[in-house]
């Protein structure tokens, strides 16, 4: 081959290769213009999938922020009120709820009281020598409660009349017995029915396993008219007219009412105080005196879960109101009536070890003036007291909110004003109760 005929053939071949070039620039950018088109295509789509992905996310958002409002609305419902019970409503528009509990007691008696009664009695426990009972085993549900309350709006406004009733199984010297514990009505500042007395008030007695107060304790509950007058938010007066039946003094007759005071007061967020009098008239046939107390009680928070109770009483003609008290008032031969006057007091300090556990040392003392004039015209001297003291221990504790269990130690005396034939004058109190209590 020639050079020109070389040149021509490399002239070709350069040819072809610029088409075989072109073609192949030709087909990438068609394959790319296809690929473009295909992502672009892809990329909407994938973009409307995502738009609707997160039209979901801020759907389920919402619905996460509403079901966590609503659970922090009802914790601090629970917050403000945990007891809360179910409220039903009847025909006339009224509102209430149901309450109470099943209490099974149990206590061993060591040395002790009556067979037919299992709780406390240290005023009347046998004398040493005298018919004492020992090592016996006693249970009863008689302390088993049941009670409603109730609300219903009066008037304008947002004032309402509310009532109580609660009963339980602790009436008649037998036990078992149906008895009206509190049954009341109020409305603003007046309360008219039965319920604590306002002379002598639990609030500051030690804890017990025992369903009655210990020696210094009342558990009175009485008929009355009371108002309360409020001067700030730490103070306030209840008067109150009760009826202070008086089953201990023999013939009495009822004329007047009982009038009573209470004055309580909060000095800080951890103590508090109650002052209270009382007076009313005893009368035995057409013969009367006037019986009058007066009582202090603290309760004071030592420290958080640390609780320290005190009551004080001094008291002269009355026995219904305090507990384990002589008979106000005795007739004497001469007709003359005869005033018991006494003081008493108990005292107890509550620890709080945990929300499921906690535990109570107590003490109570009672001392009676000696009136031989009195002594002398009461039909059993024996039967009537110069000292009573008990001192107790316990602990509760709740593993679930409905249930509680409690166990106790008490060891106490009695000094009698007469002696015995046997010339005994004391008499002891030697128990280990327990209870299981079921709240609903």
């Amino acid at each position: 081959m020639n050079m020109s005929q070389f040149t021509n053939q490399q002239s070709i071949n350069n040819s072809t290769f610029k088409r075989k070039v072109l073609m192949s620039m030709m087909a990438i950018s068609i394959g790319g213009i296809s690929l473009s088109a295909i992502a672009q295509s892809t990329a909407q789509s994938s973009q409307d999938e995502i738009e609707q992905l997160r039209q979901e996310v801020k759907a389920l958002r919402a619905m996460i922020e509403q079901q966590q409002s609503r659970q922090v609305t009802y914790t601090a419902q629970a917050a403000i009120a945990p007891a809360a019970k179910p409220v039903m409503k009847l025909a006339s528009g009224a509102e209430f709820n149901l309450y109470g509990n099943v209490r099974a007691d149990a206590s061993y008696q060591a040395e002790g009281g009556a067979a037919t009664r299992m709780y406390n009695q240290i005023n009347a426990v046998p004398l040493e020598g005298v018919g004492e009972r020992s090592d016996e085993f006693k249970s009863t549900l008689s302390a088993t409660r049941l009670g409603m309350d109730f609300k219903a709006p009066v008037g304008a406004g947002d004032k309402a009349l509310s009532a109580k009733v609660e009963v339980d199984f602790l009436g008649g010297a037998g036990l078992d017995n149906l008895r009206i514990r509190h049954a009341y009505m109020s409305y603003a500042n007046w309360l008219i029915g039965q319920t604590w007395s306002n002379f002598a008030i639990p609030d500051y007695m030690p804890e017990t396993v025992d369903a009655l107060a210990y020696a210094g304790g009342a558990v009175k509950r009485t008929p009355q008219v009371r108002h309360t007058s409020t001067f700030s938010p730490a103070t306030n007066l209840v008067l109150a007219v009760e009826d202070p039946k008086d089953g201990t003094i023999t013939g009495i007759k009822q004329r007047l009412p009982a009038l009573t005071a209470r004055l309580n007061h909060k000095f800080a967020d951890n103590l508090s105080v109650s002052a209270r009098a009382m007076g009313n008239e005893k009368r035995v046939n057409e013969d009367e005196e006037m019986a009058w107390g007066v009582g202090l009680g603290a309760k004071y928070e030592v420290v958080p879960g640390t609780t320290l109770k005190a009551d004080y009483y001094h008291v002269k003609g009355d026995s219904s109101f305090v507990s384990y008290a002589n008979p106000g008032v005795v007739r004497a031969t001469n007709g003359d009536l005869l005033q018991s006057e006494f003081d008493s007091i108990t005292v107890g300090l509550t620890q709080q070890f945990n929300d499921k556990l906690r535990g109570t040392l107590g003490y109570g003392y009672m001392n009676f003036e000696q009136d031989n004039g009195y002594v002398t015209a009461t039909a059993n001297p024996t039967a009537i007291n110069k000292d009573l003291w008990q001192a107790w221990a316990n602990v509760f504790y709740s593993p679930t909110k409905p249930l509680s269990f409690g166990l106790e130690y008490v060891y106490g005396e009695r000094e009698a004003l007469g002696a015995a034939t046997n010339g005994s004058t004391k008499g002891e109190d030697n128990r280990i109760n327990a209870v299981a209590i079921y709240s609903f």
